[in-house]
């Protein structure tokens, strides 16, 4: 039975990854820096570095979310180490794996590539030429620790968004006051909140804006197309940076807020999200635990894992596989 038939339409899983370990990228990415990274240094790098989280995402959608068509993984002329074992096992549950590279998205503003932002290369997601027009943004290390349905990402063909509604910056005096006289990075950092923030301005959001975590993201291709039609120039002034800049907008919340302002929405304030971002061994253990008690929760996210202890990378993986693997 073909997913389409399962589903009544087709959805599809985009994750954007790179692999910080490849000497060419490496080169290319020191190229364009002017302080350089040091790969020796897994701080100063941590952006870049992971322990093949990729798999592991691939092989829990597989798993999790069989009714997923295509799982599109876009990256810059680089390719998983399990790709081809990975495609084969899709295939046995109708999961097709494709890889698209930057070319392909980046089609008529080749001259802003290389890019190693995010932001940017998210932006230009919609624009896979075989995407479905339901589709699923994965960052390279979110997994789905649970089977999820359809319902779970689109309601009646209308996109779940998890978050919470929350103020601006520039309309809470705590912040107002914190950002003025002690956030002295508040120019060279690019923070998570401060963008989503921004792309609900773009949208005409004046004093309070839908908050998210690092969950999947349900997007509708044609939500897109529609307003980049109207907007062309908002897309290319946010894809032209290489690098993260403050001016830049964050695909996925402005997405959430376009689909807010039209009413095609479906709003879960429960994020289902058990996130790392440290790995000491208590608070890691007891996130875990909580986890497998909590059976509304369907997500994890571990940022940076190959920065934790080994014996707490062991310990998690251990835990991943279990699930994925039994």
């Amino acid at each position: 039975m073909s997913n389409s038939v399962k589903n009544n339409f087709e959805i599809d899983a985009v994750i954007t990854w790179v692999d910080g370990s490849d000497d060419v990228w490496r080169n290319k990415i020191n190229t364009h820096l002017e302080k350089k990274i040091d790969w020796n240094n897994k701080v100063s790098s941590k952006r870049y570095n992971s322990i093949d989280e990729i798999e592991l995402t691939i092989e829990s959608i597989i798993k999790f979310a069989p009714f997923i068509r295509t799982i599109f993984i876009v990256t810059d002329n680089q390719k998983p180490k399990a790709f081809d074992k990975l495609k084969e096992k899709g295939k046995k549950v109708n999961v097709n794996l494709e890889l698209v590279d930057h070319t392909v998205i980046f089609k008529d503003f080749e001259n802003y590539l290389p890019t190693f932002n995010s932001c940017s290369i998210i932006t230009a997601l919609y624009r896979i030429p075989t995407l479905a027009e339901h589709f699923i943004i994965f960052n390279d290390d979110t997994l789905l620790m649970r089977d999820t349905k359809v319902e779970d990402f689109f309601i009646n063909g209308l996109p779940v968004i998890r978050g919470r509604w929350d103020s601006f910056y520039s309309n809470n005096w705590f912040r107002k006051t914190y950002n003025k006289y002690f956030n002295k990075n508040l120019k060279t950092n690019v923070g998570y909140k401060h963008l989503q923030q921004k792309s609900a301005k773009i949208v005409g959001f004046e004093k309070k804006y839908v908050r998210r975590d690092h969950t999947p993201v349900s997007v509708r291709k044609s939500t897109l197309v529609n307003f980049f039609s109207k907007h062309p120039t908002l897309l290319e002034n946010n894809i032209k940076h290489k690098f993260r800049n403050n001016d830049q907008f964050i695909i996925s919340s402005l997405s959430n807020h376009i689909e807010i302002k039209n009413e095609t929405y479906v709003l879960k304030t429960n994020f289902q999200l058990t996130y790392f971002r440290t790995y000491k061994t208590i608070p890691t253990i007891f996130k875990l635990f909580w986890f497998d008690l909590n059976k509304k929760k369907l997500f994890i996210c571990l940022q940076s894992l190959e920065l934790g202890k080994k014996s707490m990378q062991i310990y998690v993986l251990k835990w991943i596989n279990k699930k994925i693997y039994n």
